[in-house]
Parts: structure tokens; C-alpha cells; sequence
């Protein structure tokens, strides 16, 4: 078998024991020397069948770990729709977005943090109407549910008027959305929510994050929350999910333009032409 199809041979057969649960998410894959060993093929071309089944999202290459199974392929992807819920899964009253089922309980899998910093991108300036540079409340987290590996990286910007208003959004609550529903009750109820998608390569620090190879896309969300108060924007938050981890799901609207072509029988009103004069 010709080298350049013996690779893709290989990353099919490593594909299909993967699929069929011979390794469990999170598990170790043998070395590049015992696959080489099993498949009486070189090293070189066990690692081009590797790679092929990285930049798949199946595997990631971990310096010091070696070649650990994704979870992204093990599972179903969560469908992203347009729906906000009431997170009933923890005593607090937040809020769970889209990707939760807002009766599941969501883990931090890095300390979150929360700092006053200068926000130097234009594009989240903008949409939280400030001037580049202002100085403002950033909430980091990177979280998902329980039983999973890293689902989302999200960075929150907080309105300075809104860190006025509601000083509490700082503390750390013990449920999700929880510093949303204190912007709420600090007089901006109810806040509206607009968001803006978007495919790209991840940074080499949102890879590690969320446990995937550099080569693997993610899907930016960027959300815009306005206030109800004043009709202002008062925070802007910033998701970054793994590609396999999420599809999104919009229902479709018609234009008026987009209406049927063709008169409709029911504004004839009877109006038979046999029956004119």
C-alpha cells in the first residue's frame, strides 16, 4: 500500500476502535511505538494517521501526557437555540444560556476570576459603549457540566455604571448567571440579549483551556446584554466552545417578501367569474 493512503488507512482503523469505545474519553491512546508495533508500520506513519485524527477533534497531543481521547466526539453536540432559561439546579436565581438545560449543575474547571481592567478591544468596546481603554469589571470563567471536560471559556464586561449600581456582581455566586439577575435587581430589569457568532482557530491559551488541539475550530460567541432600565448596554460576554461541542439551531422566519406569489382563494370572497354578468 502506497505511503501517502497507508496514513489515512490507519487513522480509519484507529478511528473506528475509538467509535466503538475501546478507549473511553479521557483515556491514554498506546505510543506512536506500540500502535507502529500493531500496525507493522513505521513511527512516522503512525503519527501522520494521529494527526490526521487530531485535526478530526478525536485526539489531543499532550506534551508530557501523551495522546489522550476527546470527549467532543464521544457524545452528542448541545444544540444552541435562542432560548434564555431560570437555572433550577442551584438555590441561586441566575440564569442558564442556550447550551445548559438550566436543570443541570455547571463546574468551574479553573479558579474564576474577576478583576478591574482596561478593555483595549474595540470590537467589545463598542458593543459595551465604552471608549477603548475604560477601565471596567471582568468576570473569567471557564466552565461545563459536572461530568465533562472544559465546555466554554466565557469573559464577562461589566459596564462601569452597572459595577455602580450593583457592587455585588464581583462576589462569586453559587449559581450560573446569578451577577446578571443583581444587574436586574439593581434596576436594569429585564435585560435583552443579542448575540453574534462566529468560526476561527483558537489561541495556543483557549486550546489548552478547553483541551483540544490547536488545529481544531471553535465557535466565538459574543453577547450583548442591554439594560432594561435605560435601554443601554451594560455587559458584554464572550463564549469560545470547542466546534464539536455545539451546534447551533435557528428557526427560520419568512420576509414579507418571501409570501406566497399566487392570490389567495380566501380574499375572493366568493367572487365567482362565471357568475358576472
Amino acid at each position: 500500500m502506497a505511503m501517502h493512503s497507508r496514513y489515512l488507512d490507519l487513522a480509519t482503523q484507529i478511528r473506528t476502535r475509538i467509535e466503538a469505545g475501546e478507549w473511553e474519553p479521557g483515556a491514554r491512546l498506546p505510543r506512536l511505538d506500540d500502535f507502529a508495533a500493531q500496525y507493522g508500520a513505521n513511527r512516522d506513519t503512525i503519527g501522520r494517521a494521529i494527526a490526521v485524527l487530531e485535526s478530526e477533534g478525536y485526539v489531543w497531543a499532550v506534551q508530557g501526557r501523551g495522546i489522550i481521547v476527546r470527549h467532543g466526539m464521544m457524545r452528542l453536540r448541545r444544540p444552541r437555540g435562542n432560548l434564555v432559561k431560570r437555572n433550577v439546579a442551584t438555590d441561586g436565581p441566575g440564569y442558564s444560556f442556550p447550551s445548559a438545560s438550566g436543570q443541570e449543575v455547571w463546574k468551574h474547571h479553573v479558579a474564576p476570576t474577576v478583576s478591574d481592567e482596561p478593555l483595549t478591544d474595540p470590537r467589545i468596546a463598542k458593543l459595551l459603549g465604552v471608549p477603548p481603554g475604560t477601565t471596567v469589571t471582568r468576570r473569567f470563567r471557564v466552565t461545563g457540566p459536572q461530568s465533562e471536560p472544559p465546555f466554554q471559556i466565557a469573559v464577562s464586561w461589566i459596564h462601569p455604571r452597572g459595577l455602580a449600581d450593583a457592587p455585588e456582581v464581583t462576589d462569586q455566586a453559587t449559581g450560573p448567571g446569578d451577577w446578571l439577575y443583581r444587574l436586574e435587581q439593581a434596576g436594569h430589569w429585564p435585560i435583552s440579549w443579542i448575540e453574534f457568532h462566529r468560526a476561527r482557530m483558537p489561541t495556543k491559551n483557549e486550546a489548552a483551556l478547553l483541551e483540544i488541539p490547536t488545529s481544531l475550530p471553535v465557535l466565538e460567541i459574543v453577547r450583548q446584554g442591554v439594560s432594561g432600565g435605560d435601554d443601554q448596554p451594560i455587559e458584554v460576554t464572550e463564549y469560545v466552545v470547542a466546534s464539536d461541542r455545539v451546534e447551533t439551531v435557528h428557526v427560520l422566519h419568512r420576509d414579507a417578501s418571501a409570501q406566497h406569489p399566487w392570490p389567495d382563494p380566501a380574499d375572493t370572497n366568493g367572487d365567482d367569474e362565471s357568475e358576472r354578468p
